[in-house]
């Protein structure tokens, strides 16, 4: 498999949209990658495919930017690459809420790493002792291709529907601790910033989603595939593209 798929978000305010969006687009063109580029003034969401010299010098230059120094991609391999062309994009949010309250880039809710979430749930508590509850944050058509054991979910079919079925559960949390997750972390992050927000004592984000979780540890306690948007549809707890396919 020569392409590599990456996928890296960060919350920061960006106040130059429309020039970054012709700098990373010519940039992209030059480096024949394909993918998509989210830019919004709470921050940047990258999904991009190529060769790998293409890949490194395009990570390369967005770290050359000191807003975006410290991203940390997320890697996978295919055959060919996911994407049919190359877009940067402008958007309102980069994940849309519609809480416009909620400032990710203003501070970060407090997040778990894989291998101690792995521990976590080998014991079935946290360090503390307190119940673990595995909260999915996507929606239901990405839960159906698989999630973590005895995970909650609220069915949802688009993200802004979570504050308020979050509202209808808040009691439900009470005394234990609970772990937001979803597939690159981007969702899981705003999520959990909104649960600390509104009351919610114990949260934490599962860092970097699903696909930093499969990297790190496997496929501990995860059943079935993780939906990605992509024309992979579905990737293992291997990160390589499912057998079968799911479908919207």
């Amino acid at each position: 498999m020569s392409v590599v798929n990456i996928s890296c978000y960060k919350f920061v305010a960006l106040a130059d949209r429309e020039a970054l969006q012709a700098d990373l687009a010519a940039r992209c063109l030059g480096l024949r990658l394909k993918g998509t580029i989210l830019l919004a003034p709470e921050g940047i969401n990258v999904f991009l495919a190529g060769a790998r010299a293409a890949i490194d010098a395009m990570v390369a230059h967005l770290r050359s930017d000191p807003r975006f120094a410290d991203l940390q991609p997320k890697e996978s391999l295919s055959a060919e690459p996911p994407f049919k062309r190359m877009r940067v994009r402008l958007k309102k949010e980069i994940i849309t809420m519609k809480h416009p309250l909620i400032r990710p880039e203003a501070g970060r809710a407090p997040s778990v790493a894989a291998a101690t979430l792995k521990r976590w749930l080998d014991r079935g508590c946290d360090d503390a002792g307190r119940p673990l509850v595995m909260l999915d944050t996507r929606n239901d058509y990405e839960v159906a291709a698989g999630t973590f054991e005895h995970a909650v979910d609220y069915g949802i079919g688009v993200f802004s529907e979570f504050p308020p079925r979050l509202a209808e559960h808040r009691a439900d949390y009470a005394g234990k601790t609970v772990v937001s997750f979803c597939t690159g972390g981007i969702r899981c992050e705003k999520a959990a910033i909104h649960m600390k927000a509104v009351g919610i004592e114990h949260v934490y984000q599962l860092e970097g989603g699903i696909l930093k979780y499969f990297e790190e540890v496997g496929g501990a306690h995860y059943r079935g595939d993780c939906f990605v948007f992509d024309e992979r549809e579905a990737v293992g707890a291997d990160l390589q593209p499912a057998a079968g396919r799911v479908h919207r």
